[in-house]
């Protein structure tokens, strides 16, 4: 299946009730699981992977199929170790491509069971879980954060709590701090100093909360915002004092004609006359939004080169490679070196190729190239995969005038 989006006036105006945090709901219900008492969770998120986790943590069944959800993949596999039964956790094939070794053996360390059933170093893997005992871990601070904070969440549950000593630059620092801020919401007890993370033994108290709007989800409306004649467009939910490091958008979008406003209960995207001409940025801290800024720099023609994007090899599918030949499948001159992105302006390039957009299983493939619509009519096959993180997607811009067929 394929859609055909298209924007007949290219002035966007609307509110918008984004979906909420995946980020965020699947910490919280992976500490609900580990709570003694029940909690309420406000605002919870639609996503895909956020149903998939909920319905696993209440499954009664040995073999959890986690499908193409890499977060539930890792939070599951530190929560299983813990439980005092045997579990099988797979995935899709792709998942079956994701490596989880970093993860698997720091909860050997600390005392898990865990085999790999097919390829050493990927899922799908047996648990055999009990009480650990935890201690003291030396991670390499270049990998994934979603292994970070899946040991995080589990470690007020170990007896000794948990250490964690880490080797060299520590790179998506915001997601573990977002772990930490909600861990902290729920009474656990936790120190950063330095390159050590340190969790005490002890129990989360059961607390309601309110879950946040995401702001990998707005990056999608800035680039709308980036792409329109006009804008002005309510994105409901989103906090200034926010856990989530993609709130780095407001500022990156400054540097593309978008000013954003916060008003009573979210924020107002405008857009302005002021656009740079090149662009150089490190998304260590922010990867996930990667994707939607680097269609944005290609289609406003700004010579751009970003970087931090080592993470982005490992997701639902290589984004630096599918970023590069969808890019340059449209006309725009795209090259990597590395794990770097660089794209060069041209003086010839008047609107991108009508080129069917593929997603590669990839929800945010979908999503980060949909603002195209506005400067040329654009298909996009697969359209389903947004189901993953932001359900609402394709309604939303209807919502805000896209055609789409």
């Amino acid at each position: 299946m394929s859609i055909r989006l298209f924007h007949p006036t290219q002035h966007i105006e609307g509110t918008i009730n984004l979906t909420s945090s995946k980020s965020e709901s699947n910490r919280v219900l992976i500490i609900q699981a580990l709570c003694d008492t029940s909690f309420g969770i406000n605002n919870l998120a639609a996503a895909k992977d956020t149903q998939t986790l909920q319905q696993l943590l209440i499954s009664s069944e040995k073999t959890l199929d986690v499908g193409h959800a890499g977060t539930v993949m890792r939070f599951l596999t530190a929560y299983l170790s813990l439980q005092e039964e045997e579990h099988t956790i797979t995935g899709s094939s792709r998942m079956k491509e994701r490596p989880i070794k970093v993860l698997v053996d720091a909860l050997r360390t600390l005392g898990a069971e865990i085999d790999y059933l097919e390829n050493e170093g990927f899922p799908p893997l047996k648990i055999r879980g009990y009480q650990m005992e935890g201690g003291t871990i030396s991670i390499d601070g270049s990998v994934s954060s979603q292994y970070v904070s899946a040991l995080l969440l589990i470690a007020p549950q170990l007896q000794s709590g948990l250490t964690i000593e880490f080797k060299g630059e520590i790179i998506s620092k915001p997601y573990i701090n977002m772990t930490l801020s909600i861990m902290n919401y729920f009474g656990a007890q936790t120190s950063w100093s330095n390159n050590n993370i340190v969790v005490k033994n002890g129990k989360y108290q059961a607390k309601e909360i309110t879950v946040e709007a995401d702001w990998s989800s707005a990056s999608y409306w800035y680039g709308i915002a980036a792409l329109s004649k006009t804008t002005t467009i309510n994105l409901l939910g989103l906090k200034k004092d926010s856990l989530q490091g993609d709130a780095a958008l407001y500022k990156i979008y400054e540097n593309f004609g978008v000013k954003t406003t916060w008003i009573n209960g979210g924020i107002c995207l405008t857009k302005t006359d002021n656009c740079v001409t090149s662009f150089n940025y490190n998304f260590e801290d922010c990867p996930d939004i990667a994707q939607t800024v680097a269609v944005t720099c290609a289609a406003l023609n700004i010579n751009s080169q970003l970087t931090g994007l080592k993470t982005l090899r490992i997701k639902e599918t290589d984004r630096v490679f599918a970023l590069q030949t969808e890019l340059n499948q449209l006309g725009y001159h795209v090259t990597v070196e590395d794990n770097d992105i660089l794209i060069r302006s041209s003086s010839a390039l008047v609107m991108p190729n009508i080129h069917p957009i593929k997603t590669y299983d990839d929800h945010r493939m979908a999503m980060a190239f949909a603002p195209l619509a506005l400067i040329n009519a654009t298909q996009i096959e697969n359209e389903d995969v947004v189901i993953k993180s932001y359900p609402d997607f394709w309604k939303d811009l209807q919502q805000v005038g896209f055609t789409i067929d």
